[in-house]
């Protein structure tokens, strides 16, 4: 990724994403952003994913896929978003604040993965590095790279892919499916 982000640029998402989550959590209102102190990346359209866990075990994660707001308030929306609108979990309690760990990724542009085969689009994946979106008609599906750390072959990978989308784990062997990749910069608490 280019134009990587500072040290300081990600101890502010971090915190802003700490605080949006405690906010929303406690019931309390978020402040504005103070645009005037971000600098001029944090202030410029980018697209992220938050991810909430517990001990190594996810709690939550939100994102977009597409740049279409200010950073540092993508990542704020998402915090709040992956503690109480993630489908897979129970909105986060005040209890659970203080074992919870936020994760914040910020995403390239998706492009699109040109394969002619199964075979061609497992050898063209680079495990560890690229997030991957499937899209079938309506439905579509992504994983950040951090998820090869748990389905390190991308056939469970592209398997598990499909499930999440609402279809079967084969059907990115039986049919061509629109593919794109990105990457993130990812950082944590």
């Amino acid at each position: 990724m280019s134009n990587q982000l500072t040290t300081e640029e990600k101890q502010t998402l971090l915190r802003l994403a700490r605080q949006a989550l405690e906010l929303c959590v406690r019931g309390e209102k978020l402040p504005p952003l103070d645009r005037n102190s971000l600098t001029p990346t944090l202030r410029a359209d980018g697209a992220s994913f938050v991810t909430l866990t517990v001990d190594g075990e996810l709690r939550g994660c939100i994102g977009a896929l597409e740049a279409f707001q200010p950073l540092a308030e993508d990542v704020r929306e998402h915090a709040i978003a992956a503690a109480r609108d993630d489908y897979r979990f129970p909105p986060v309690q005040t209890a659970e604040l203080g074992a919870i760990n936020v994760e914040v990724s910020r995403l390239t542009a998706p492009v699109p993965l040109e394969y002619s085969s199964p075979e061609d689009l497992i050898a063209k994946l680079r495990p560890h590095v690229d997030g991957v979106i499937l899209r079938e008609g309506g439905r579509r599906a992504t994983f950040l790279p951090q998820v090869w750390e748990k389905l390190p072959r991308a056939e469970d990978f592209l398997s598990n892919l499909c499930q999440k989308m609402g279809a079967s784990a084969d059907l990115w062997k039986r049919k061509h499916l629109d593919v794109r990749i990105y990457q993130v910069e990812e950082f944590r608490e």
